[in-house]
C-alpha cells in the first residue's frame, strides 16, 4: 500500500499511524518534498474515479487566491496547477491495489 502525504499534515500523520498500528506494510512519500509528475497525478486521479476539481483542497490559500471556485479551468489546467502547487491536492492519497482514496479515510475500510 502507498500513501502520498505531507509530513506536517495532521490528517496524514493520523492515517499513517493508524496503518502502522494495524501492521499494514506502508510505503509513504511526501509529495511536497518529492513532487508528482503530471503523468503520475493523472494516473492517481483516474484511479479515484473522480474529476480533478474534486481533489482540490478548497481551504488552501492558493485555491482562495486564484479564486478557483469562480475561475473555470479545464481538467488539464487543474492538473498542471496541482503539480505546480501541491498544497492544492487533497491529502492523504492512499493507493491500495488499483484504487486510490483521497482525504480522510478510515483505514479499516481498506482491504489489502
Amino acid at each position: 500500500m502507498k500513501i502520498y502525504h505531507k509530513t506536517s499534515c495532521i490528517t496524514c500523520k493520523k492515517t499513517i499511524n493508524e496503518f502502522q498500528r494495524m501492521k499494514v506494510d506502508v510505503e509513504s512519500r511526501d509529495f511536497f518534498k518529492d513532487p508528482f509528475t503530471e503523468a503520475e497525478l493523472k494516473k492517481i486521479i483516474k484511479m479515484t474515479g473522480k474529476k480533478p476539481t474534486e481533489l482540490l483542497r478548497k481551504r488552501d490559500k492558493t485555491y482562495k487566491e486564484m479564486k478557483l471556485d469562480q475561475n473555470k479551468k479545464t481538467d488539464s489546467e487543474i492538473i498542471k496547477l496541482m503539480v505546480k502547487n501541491p498544497g492544492l491536492i487533497l491529502r492523504p492519497i492512499i493507493i491500495s491495489k488499483n484504487k486510490a482514496l483521497v482525504g480522510k479515510v478510515d483505514p479499516k475500510e481498506i482491504k489489502n
